[in-house]
């Protein structure tokens, strides 16, 4: 059984919603932070990116960081720009970009159960990234960004969710980057939403495992130093988006090789007979595309090395079948000769990153599906690293739970 949570959210007046909505922390850099938040003092690229307001060089974990973050938030949240529900509400989310739609729910959920398994995982954390998202709530006093859920629908909640979006006209509409319009409506009969999602035995985790596993540690950290229950408090709490699994667009995960010899590409055309093709993006599972040297080259996969679900995957047979024989990757969660590059910057950003030699080879990846996604969650498994980019992504700055 599913828990939700009514919140009061903070939300930006509707004038001033342009200059307040960012996007989220960690799809962007530091740097391009800083650039995108250039003459917009009031862009909620302050509070989630607040080092962009500290001198260069600043480390990313360093208590004035966390402490500017805080500032930066309650001076949003105190000015004329924010206004806060005086009751607590659910609010319905929308994304809608060039031949796709999602609607989802956005409440909080519980982190009671996160630690339960209620909410399930894909996924390994990160104890830095960990430390850095716990830091930043306690300091806050707040979840200042959503976490991307997925459900199994049912027809009560989509019935309740197209009764407030077909009759009531949007309270926030934005353009934001990419052309995709974010909508969000909001209602403050939230009584039939808590029920429906009762009936619903799992959550899982799309975006957002750090910010999850961050909420977990905080509400632990507060109810020891406080003495109180699980679910007594505000902290117990975290903002989610709820989003139908139909509905969830799942783009590749590239990965790209830094250092890659004459003599292990040679090796790898061999091995796995690969063939030149105008084919920037496979078109099938079990397949992927390699640029190497201004080429496309198609390659077909190496067989699972189990019928294990997560073996499965052509991001693991990818790992096991080659780059860990043929490149000695290890561990590519740590392993410094390959990085990732997300779906949404096209195989363009692949051939750029070949062409001016910061990379020798890239892999462009067949999209996990949200059925592999279930199945590894379901199995109490968990994917490799970048496995899953789902887009679009939720805006930052719409709506702020507080605590």
């Amino acid at each position: 059984m599913a828990t939700i949570h009514p919140f009061r959210g903070w939300l930006p007046i509707k004038d001033k919603i342009d200059e307040v909505a960012c996007v989220p922390y960690d799809v962007i850099s530091t740097e391009e932070a800083a650039e995108m938040a250039n003459g917009k003092p009031h862009s909620f690229l302050h509070v989630i990116r607040p080092e962009i307001d500290l001198p260069d060089g600043t480390p990313f974990n360093h208590e004035s960081v966390y402490q500017k973050g805080a500032e930066n938030l309650n001076n949003l949240l105190q000015s004329d720009l924010f206004v806060q529900d005086e009751k607590h509400a659910i609010y319905i989310y929308q994304l809608e970009t060039a031949g796709h739609t999602q609607t989802g729910v956005f409440t909080c959920a519980s982190v009671q159960d996160y630690d339960e398994d209620v909410i399930l995982k894909h996924e390994l954390t990160r104890p830095d990234k960990e430390d850095d998202r716990t830091r930043h709530i306690l300091t806050q006093h707040a979840h200042a960004e959503p976490v991307m859920l997925t459900f199994r629908d049912t027809a009560d909640i989509t019935f309740l969710i197209e009764k407030l979006t077909l009759t009531q006209e949007p309270l926030i509409e934005h353009q934001g980057e990419g052309d995709v319009t974010h909508r969000v409506w909001k209602t403050f009969d939230t009584a039939d939403f808590v029920e429906g999602f009762a009936s619903i035995d799992h959550l899982y985790v799309a975006d957002g495992h750090h910010r999850c596993k961050s909420a977990s540690r905080v509400a632990e950290q507060l109810r020891n130093e406080r003495n109180t229950f699980p679910g007594e408090e505000e902290f117990e709490y975290f903002p989610v988006v709820l989003f139908p699994m139909e509905q969830m667009r799942i783009l590749p995960y590239n990965r790209v090789i830094k250092n890659v010899s004459e003599e292990q590409f040679v090796k790898l055309k061999t091995d796995f007979n690969l063939s030149e093709t105008t084919d920037k993006s496979p078109a099938e599972k079990g397949s992927v595309s390699v640029y190497y040297s201004g080429k496309w080259w198609n390659m077909t996969l190496p067989e699972a090395s189990s019928n294990n679900v997560v073996d499965s995957l052509d991001v693991a047979r990818l790992q096991n079948g080659v780059l860990e024989p043929m490149f000695g990757i290890e561990n590519p969660r740590t392993d410094e000769n390959i990085s990732f590059v997300g779906g949404i910057r096209g195989t363009a950003e692949l051939e750029k990153l070949v062409d001016n030699k910061k990379a020798d080879l890239a892999f462009s990846m067949y999209p996990t599906s949200i059925q592999e996604l279930l199945d590894v969650s379901d199995k109490g498994e968990l994917m490799p690293p970048k496995s899953t980019w789902f887009e679009p992504k939720i805006k930052s700055g719409l709506i702020v739970h507080t605590f």
